[in-house]
């Protein structure tokens, strides 16, 4: 039987991207049966033309909703497959991407895995190569006091099994930011991820991109995040993300 991985993708006024990353994804080929859905939260701005060209070929629905984590949990709850991953209305799959995850969940199935994640701008042209190289290196020496540190682990690059979803719960609702590091922590308290050391999407940084535009917000809500789901032992961890945000603070000011 072939493996079934589900993708949903968040949206809320994407028109301008959001096709790029349905094709991102209706482009994936290999053995494995991909179920796509897009949960969008009533945009006004074209994308309901973009989704409405696709006709039956794409599922998605469009309401009012309590904002991207709820749209996810709905989109979650809407499909079946034994693997699943958000893709956000603006970030793209790599080609080949599901395939490399299926063949690795076919070799050994695992609760949780990532690869790499390139970062690009609005015209697809990546950027911040510097971080990119960061991240993998990182990703590379994982642990779960690693990742307590500092979040290395790129969103659109991740997925995780349906059993874990079930186990580990909803992605918050009440985080702003800072949502998939939540789960990644709540996941990696769990089981150790599976990396996989090659690229699988690329990440738009945008000015209308809520990093992009609240960088700051950002890095103190993962902050915060990482403080509230780190257990006993896990100080000096907690130290060295206070002044790695403290870092980023004065970083991104120049990027």
């Amino acid at each position: 039987m072939s493996l079934k991985i589900s993708v949903v993708t968040p949206s809320y006024n994407q028109g301008r991207y959001i096709e790029r990353t349905i094709q991102s994804v209706m482009g994936q080929t290999g053995d494995f049966e991909l179920e796509y859905c897009v949960v969008d939260g009533g945009s006004t701005d074209g994308t309901l033309d973009v989704l409405r060209r696709y006709g039956d070929r794409l599922r998605w629905v469009s309401e009012r909703d309590q904002g991207q984590s709820d749209a996810i949990n709905k989109g979650f709850r809407m499909t079946g497959g034994e693997m699943i991953a958000w893709l956000n209305s603006d970030d793209l799959y790599s080609a080949g991407a599901i395939e490399s995850v299926a063949r690795e969940y076919r070799r050994e199935p695992f609760a949780w895995g990532f690869g790499n994640c390139r970062i690009v701008d609005e015209n697809d042209r990546e950027i911040r190569r510097f971080i990119t190289r960061y991240k993998a290196a990182q990703s590379r020496r994982y642990s779960y006091g690693r990742l307590l540190r500092r979040c290395f682990v790129s969103q659109p690059a991740t997925f995780f099994s349906r059993a874990a979803y079930e186990e580990i719960g909803d992605v918050s609702r009440e985080l702003t930011y800072s949502m998939d590091y939540d789960y990644w922590l709540r996941l990696g308290k769990r089981w150790p991820p599976r990396y996989l050391d090659r690229f699988l999407a690329d990440f738009r940084w945008h000015t209308r991109s809520k990093n992009g535009a609240a960088y700051r917000a950002a890095a103190w809500e993962t902050y915060r995040t990482a403080r509230r789901q780190a257990g006993p032992g896990h100080s000096m961890d907690l130290a060295f993300h206070f002044l790695h945000f403290c870092a980023l603070s004065v970083v991104y000011r120049f990027l």
